[in-house]
């Protein structure tokens, strides 16, 4: 990318008489900055130059955020499709495209960021654990724990205490918990029919 930082162009002999580098922007970029830096690269180090962009209506920025506002001012301004556009309307216009990409860009961020600490803080009961089980600590209490919820959460998804017991779905239960208990060595879907839902 051109508007990266490391990127001068040296100017050769005769060139800044001729009015320096002029940098020929074929499209805006999403991000103010990145065109900013673009139009950077001219004029370095107090060299001369200068910088123009060209932009479609069709290009993705645009397209996207910007193209039916400008078609709008073009119709005002009784301009035919293929005419060429300088007005200090547009520039506006496409500054806040950008800025509408930037925003949006900028919650995505927000949210990731906040995905994330989700989950480092299922990560650091992870590594707790794995800790406690390096260390040779006994596990069977947490164990325990875990083991009570997934039974606890189950018998509330299929056996609703709102339905009378006929009503509830053994059969679904029991083929849930089948997925992590050995559910057919200690009994099947016509014997949890005799428990209760706290049994």
């Amino acid at each position: 990318n051109m508007a990266g930082r490391g990127t001068d162009i040296t100017l050769g002999e005769g060139v800044p008489e001729l009015g320096g580098l002029a940098i020929l922007g074929t499209e805006r970029h999403e991000s103010r900055r990145i065109d900013n830096q673009l139009r950077g690269r001219a004029g370095r180090q107090g060299d001369p130059g200068s910088s123009q962009f060209f932009l479609s209506l069709e290009d993705d920025l645009m397209r996207i955020f910007g193209a039916d506002n400008i078609t709008g001012i073009m119709d005002k301004l009784g301009m035919e499709e293929d005419e060429p556009i300088e007005h200090s309307l547009i520039t506006k216009s496409i500054e806040r495209a950008q800025k509408k990409v930037e925003d949006h860009n900028y919650n995505i961020r927000k949210y990731v960021l906040e995905y994330d600490d989700v989950m480092n803080q299922q990560r650091e009961v992870l590594y707790e654990q794995r800790r406690r089980i390096l260390r040779n600590e006994s596990l069977r209490d947490t164990i325990n724990e875990m083991i009570d919820k997934l039974v606890t959460e189950s018998v509330d998804a299929y056996a609703d205490e709102k339905l009378y017991p006929e009503e509830w779905d053994y059969e679904g239960l029991y083929k849930h918990l089948s997925q992590y208990f050995l559910t057919e060595e200690i009994m099947s879907s016509q014997d949890m029919e005799e428990y209760s839902r706290q049994e």
